[in-house]
């Protein structure tokens, strides 16, 4: 019997099997993992407890049964078949749809260069677990690449004591995703930490007890992780012969190029309205992009609009951003006892916010930002930077106007 099947067993697949019974939908539910687990959250993976690393499982064997999903871990799908309508898995079984969705994630980019086996991934249950057991007995770890990945799993490296050298191959660390005073914040941070960094350094070779720069220098390191970011996982949509480009093309509404199939989470490329394609890789787009496909393979019409959001933690800095903040944008800034916030206006609209604290200290604030942004409010920049000015009594003017 034909219902709807999903590829990919993380964040997107997994919200997105429970959204479409919340959307009421009563057909058949196939999703289709190739680890062998439970799906798990992959954001604990950095931070292990007691020594171990954690598995924090989205959802129960019990609730998948309950709401009647059909779960089929430690397989991968073969090809597709968009005319007949049907997947083929790696053992051989068929499995017909009336509607797919795609959630194949990404997976790790590699390094390209000799001895680049040598270097260990970050992404899955089983990378973080090889990693946190090897390192019980090194003395050094070389981190190569300085975005956010790399730079948690050296605060929590730090934090138990190892050595730890981190290769990036800008200027600086954190450059593409943090706004510029944080990321200097966390690099001062790091370094105040006994993190060693190599910046503005390209890798000719990892050794099995160093990585050689570009500039012959050598880099001690019992244990070499590759963080260098990750490309999503589009070969089954290619040879489909959906639109593909740096992720799975999508319309606004997550559709590819075949009506009958959608994509959501980090594999997906989202129409912007502006033009262009986007892709977002982080924990809360997986999930929207999930619920909005869902309702809409049941029949509705929802543009994808939520707002881009990522949050960090390193050592006891919390880090979150609210949109997408960009060099041409006003910015203000607001001190507050907890860190500091920045705020990002264009044409004088509030459109992004940032904020760097201790804990979870700025969580209410950029929460209130992020609703301040989604009105659309044209805020004075005094009041934004002005920390008696309350946000929340800014956005109750905003709504009564």
């Amino acid at each position: 019997m034909s219902g709807i099947v999903i590829i990919g067993a993380g964040e997107a697949g997994t919200r997105a099997a429970f959204a479409l019974r919340e959307a009421e939908y009563g057909g058949a539910i196939a999703m289709v993992g190739t680890e062998p687990n439970m799906p798990y959250e992959r954001p604990p993976l950095s931070k292990p407890l007691d020594g171990a690393v954690q598995m924090k499982a989205i959802c129960s064997a019990e609730a998948l049964d309950a709401a009647g999903i059909e779960y089929f871990p430690g397989r991968s799908v073969s090809w597709i078949d968009p005319h007949e309508r049907r997947v083929v898995l790696s053992d051989g079984q068929a499995l017909a749809y009336d509607k797919l969705l795609l959630a194949t994630g990404a997976r790790p980019r590699q390094l390209c260069c000799p001895g680049a086996e040598r270097a260990l991934d970050f992404r899955t249950f089983a990378d973080a677990s090889t990693i946190f057991s090897r390192v019980e007995s090194a003395r050094t770890v070389a981190i190569i690449g300085g975005g956010l990945i790399g730079m948690e799993l050296a605060a929590v490296l730090r934090g138990k004591g190892v050595a730890v050298n981190i290769i990036e191959a800008a200027s600086r660390p954190l450059g593409r995703a943090v706004p510029a005073r944080f990321a200097q914040s966390l690099h001062a941070r790091h370094v105040e930490e006994g993190a060693g960094f190599y910046l503005g350094q390209g890798v000719a070779e990892v050794r099995s007890d160093s990585v050689v720069l570009a500039d012959g220098k050598q880099v001690p390191a019992d244990i070499v992780v590759a963080a260098i970011g990750v490309v999503p996982n589009i070969e089954l949509a290619q040879a489909a012969g959906l639109a593909t480009d740096n992720g799975i093309l999508t319309d606004s509404f997550l559709r590819t190029s075949d009506r009958h199939i959608f994509a959501a989470g980090d594999c997906a490329a989202v129409a912007q309205p502006g033009g262009g394609h986007v892709r977002f890789e982080s924990w809360r787009n997986a999930r929207n992009q999930a619920e909005t496909a869902a309702r809409n393979m049941c029949g509705a019409n929802e543009t994808f609009a939520a707002m881009p959001w990522f949050w960090s933690d390193q050592y006891d800095l919390g880090l979150q951003v609210a949109g997408v903040p960009q060099p041409r944008h006003q910015i203000v800034l607001r001190s507050l006892d907890g860190g500091v916030l920045e705020f990002y206006l264009e044409e004088g609209r509030l459109v992004a916010a940032a904020g760097l604290g201790t804990g979870n200290s700025l969580a209410k604030e950029i929460k209130l930002a992020e609703l301040l942004i989604m009105a659309g409010v044209n805020p004075d920049p005094a009041d934004l930077e002005d920390p008696a000015v309350n946000l929340k009594a800014l956005l109750k003017t905003a709504r009564a106007a």
